[in-house]
């Protein structure tokens, strides 16, 4: 029988609170409530100032889950598992009353064999979970409670692949007179569960599936050093491959398979071009018939990183452009969904992102695949504390005391298991590139110190006591983390030699002396651009990269103009919930987009250091408000008559003046030229202060002399200016304005953005995400029609002229069909503690996105109010 595999979504019943007889076949749970996983009920209770600050002043608890399901007689004496992929956090599991056993991290994947205890045909089966998470200050940010990732039912035959016992590895791209192939290994893990020996054959059938990328096949050959030796025919010939291998397994044992081969003209997957390859392996013991035993998605690559070139993937050098992200989804909270990481995803990568970096734990499944498809590279991140607590603040960020809660307390019995199963889990994936053990665990004093430094400065110590910040002998020696470490890179290295063990560093200056990264084989560096140099001089054979960064020009001209250094990832791609600075703010605003998925001025900012290609966006602000950008820029144009507004208009930025092709930047105020700038403000835009006039506000990108509009922008791009200037005539229109002969609509050579003085709401304009599914190609119609698919509805405030509305929000309210659930609004107000689950919320800069989740078939009839005006949908 060919493997089965089946999520369980619906059926669950789910308690808060503790009851000790729940884990009992027979309990009576039909008074409990429905739920659909995954499931948080952090976010289905009010925001409390008696919660923790850095966990979002959300609540926490315990919960009980249980989910009544019926097995096939067919399914009778065969391997059946049940997988999580991530309970937050302490769960217990019972199957039929069985105690199944327990896991306490919450972002550990772990599975659960039922196959003893199962019943069959119309018998009932009971999954019993507990989960507790009574220690909410055990975060430095939001990390939702319950059965937060999927939960899924696999069928085996009784001699199968171990659980993730499937992978390829590329070991090495092969050149022979220009033609190019690659040498691969396919991985098979297998299981005998018999009480015989059994002869298993393996056949593994690699397939060329393709890639998402719109972009010539062709310019995925392996290195520019290839494609310059004149071989003109390199079209692709080896769209499939076969591999066999035989192997005896004894009764109730375990053997290792590893099946080489060659594939010729490979597909080779990058981010830039993700090509991916199906891989179906099938078994068949003593001659009979094969079955399926497990089909995957993966890519032939490989990756180097060298202490002087830095990275390179497939032998083309690559800077590392990333951001880091924690797995909330505003208000989804943990419960995330495949569909919501896709749509953030194609928006970082709009703004030139190629690499995320999971803070600071594993992440769903569905990351990783999105990451694979979509292509971007992952640093896979392990953990956030070891042997000791960090300071975890409840009361606000750095305000003392805080608290000791944590995995600190079952680092010593789980690390390793943890570690494996992220390493076991994740390896097949070509996005991956390499194992972080940890992030600033070397925080100074945190709990951790040394005699070498009698004072110490972190980079997130604003507003500590100076006591704290000072040598104490009755602390942890820092020492005992290079022991540590050592071991962590050796479990690493034990288990997969093809991605290199890295670590999040927070104080170097003291930690790289005492040993912490010499046992490592890539170092990142939180927030040190200034050590880049020397300790590129004093460690000659470590690899550096930016692990964690902030977001100035400055330290991405410490990526670009330092070969050595691999890239960066910024704190952050996306808003987060906790880690909040104090009530009423509940999340921290440091990404380039919100919680929302919605872009903020930063991420233009970021898109201009990114991209090359030609834009411009303008955002406004008054003087007082520019030390906190990130808090106020918007694309509003209405102040106060005679006002002072400053203006910030980004667009590509060029470490090298000879690859910048932007002449200037002219501002116009109704029409009329009222300032031009051509040199950069210190953080890349060009700036301009202005008097505000009701009417519009139109920024100008004019080219240099030489550079044509045509030979720099790609057909996307294009596409993008004229859609932008079509808007923009027709926002025009809207208002009566009239345009001379030098706006952009005027003259295919510019490229302009503008913005409209606009009246109180009127109207909303409504649209719906609808991207077809990026890991199974499925049209958006067949994918959203399964159930517990969230859709993303995304409404703007227009006014009477159909220009958008920032100035002033409004509140709207949203209901849905039977077959629906509301699941939130949220516009990225980290200010609004508007319940998660409410089915009204105020706009935030004039946006909202309304998350409506399928319960069963049928069309989703979707109601939409606002000023009392009522606009129906159907999804």
């Amino acid at each position: 029988m060919n493997t089965i595999k089946a999520t369980l979504t619906d059926k669950w019943k789910f308690f808060y609170g503790d009851v000790e007889e729940a884990w009992f076949k027979g309990f009576d749970d039909s008074m409990w409530e429905d739920v659909m996983i995954p499931h948080d009920w952090s976010v289905e209770a009010p925001f409390s100032k008696d919660y923790s600050s850095g966990t979002g002043y959300l609540r926490g608890g315990t919960g009980w889950y249980r989910c009544h399901f019926k097995l096939p007689e067919e399914y009778k004496g065969k391997n059946i598992r049940i997988t999580f992929d991530s309970v937050y956090k302490n769960s217990s599991v019972w199957f039929n009353s069985y105690f199944m056993g327990k896991r306490p991290s919450g972002y550990a994947s772990y599975s659960i064999d039922i196959s003893n205890y199962a019943r069959f045909g119309d018998e009932d089966n009971v999954i019993s979970v507990r989960v507790r998470h009574e220690d909410i200050a055990d975060s430095r940010w939001f990390t939702g409670s319950g059965i937060v990732k999927k939960v899924t039912l696999t069928v085996y035959e009784n001699v199968a692949p171990l659980e993730y016992g499937v992978w390829l590895d590329t070991k090495a791209l092969l050149e022979d007179a220009g033609r190019i192939s690659a040498r691969i290994s396919i991985n098979n893990k297998i299981s005998n569960k018999t009480d015989e020996d059994k002869k298993v054959r393996v056949r593994c059938v690699l397939e060329y599936v393709g890639a998402l990328s719109n972009v010539d096949a062709k310019s995925s050959i392996i290195s520019k050093s290839l494609m310059e030796k004149g071989d003109d025919d390199l079209s692709f010939e080896q769209a499939s491959m076969e591999l066999f291998a035989e192997s005896e397994i004894k009764a109730k044992d375990t053997v290792d398979v590893v099946i080489d081969g060659i594939v010729d003209k490979p597909h080779l997957w990058s981010a830039d071009i993700p090509n991916l390859y199906k891989l179906s392996t099938y078994y068949s013991i003593e001659g009979g018939d094969s079955y399926l035993v497990d089909e995957q998605k993966t890519g032939i690559r490989v990756i180097s990183f060298d202490p002087d070139k830095g990275f390179s993937c497939n032998k083309i050098s690559e800077k590392l452009r990333g951001v880091c992200v924690h797995d909330d989804g505003g208000v989804l909270g943990s419960a995330m969904k495949q569909e919501v990481w896709q749509r953030r995803l194609e928006v970082l990568k709009k703004a030139g992102c190629n690499a995320i970096r999971c803070s600071h734990n594993p992440h769903m499944p569905e990351l990783y695949e999105l990451c694979d498809a979509l292509g971007f590279y992952v640093m896979d991140e392990a953990f956030d504390e070891w042997e000791n607590t960090k300071n975890k603040w409840s009361h606000g960020h750095n305000v003392y005391p805080p608290r000791h809660q944590g995995y600190f307390e079952d680092f010593p019995q789980w690390h390793e298991k943890d570690l494996v199963n992220m390493i076991d889990r994740d390896r097949r994936h070509p996005s991956v590139i390499m194992w972080s053990i940890g992030n600033e665990i070397d925080y100074p004093n945190d709990p951790y110190a040394n005699p070498i430094f009698q004072e110490f400065t972190g980079n997130n110590d604003n507003g500590k006591p100076r006591q704290e910040m000072i040598y104490n002998p009755d602390k942890p020696d820092m020492v005992r983390l290079t022991e540590l470490s050592k071991e962590l890179s050796d479990i690493v290295r034990q288990n997969d030699t093809t991605r290199p063990a890295t670590v999040a560093a927070a104080f170097p200056e003291l930690s790289a002396k005492l040993g912490f990264i010499d046992s490592l084989d890539v170092v990142g560096y939180n927030y040190k651009e200034h050590l880049y140099e020397e300790s590129h001089k004093k460690y000659p054979s470590k690899t550096f990269l930016g692990s964690e960064n902030g977001h100035g020009i400055k330290q991405w001209e410490a990526v670009v103009l330092n070969d050595y250094i691999c890239g960066q990832f910024l704190w952050t791609g996306i808003d987060y919930l906790g880690e909040a600075h104090g009530w009423p703010i509940h999340g921290s605003h440091a990404g380039i987009i919100n919680t929302a998925g919605l872009p903020k001025a930063e991420y233009y900012k970021r898109k201009s250091l990114w991209t090359t290609e030609p834009f411009i966006k303008m955002f406004t602000e008054r003087p007082d408000e520019e030390k906190a950008e990130w808090l106020y820029r918007t694309r509003s144009w209405n102040y106060e008559d005679g006002e002072k507004v400053i203006v910030k208009c980004y667009a590509p930025y060029f470490t090298d003046p000879e690859d910048d092709y932007i002449k200037d930047v002219k501002l116009y105020v109704n029409n009329k030229l009222i300032k031009k700038e051509s040199k950069r403000a210190e953080d890349g835009s060009f700036r301009f202060e202005v008097t505000y006039e009701k009417g519009s506000i139109e920024a100008r990108l004019e080219l240099k002399d030489g550079f044509d509009l045509a030979d720099i922008c790609s057909a996307d791009s294009k596409a993008e200016v004229l859609n932008a200037k079509v808007s923009n005539a027709k926002d025009s229109k809207a208002s009566g304005s009239k345009t001379n002969d030098a706006t952009a609509s005027d003259n295919d050579d510019m490229i302009s953005d503008t913005l409209y003085t606009s009246k109180p709401a009127d109207h909303l304009e409504i649209s719906v995400y609808d991207s077809a599914d990026a890991i199974t190609k499925e049209s958006f119609e067949k994918a959203s029609a399964n159930m517990g698919y969230v859709y993303q509805v995304i409404v703007s405030l227009k006014d009477i002229d159909n220009k958008d509305v920032i100035f002033k929000d409004e509140e709207i309210s949203v209901k849905s069909s039977d077959n629906a659930q509301i699941l939130g609004l949220d516009g990225g107000d980290l200010a609004d503690n508007t319940d998660m689950r409410s089915c009204t919320r105020m706009t935030y800069r004039g946006r909202s996105v309304i998350y409506v989740r399928r319960n069963s078939g049928g069309k989703i009839g979707l109601d939409i109010s606002f000023a009392g005006d009522i606009t129906h949908i159907e999804l």
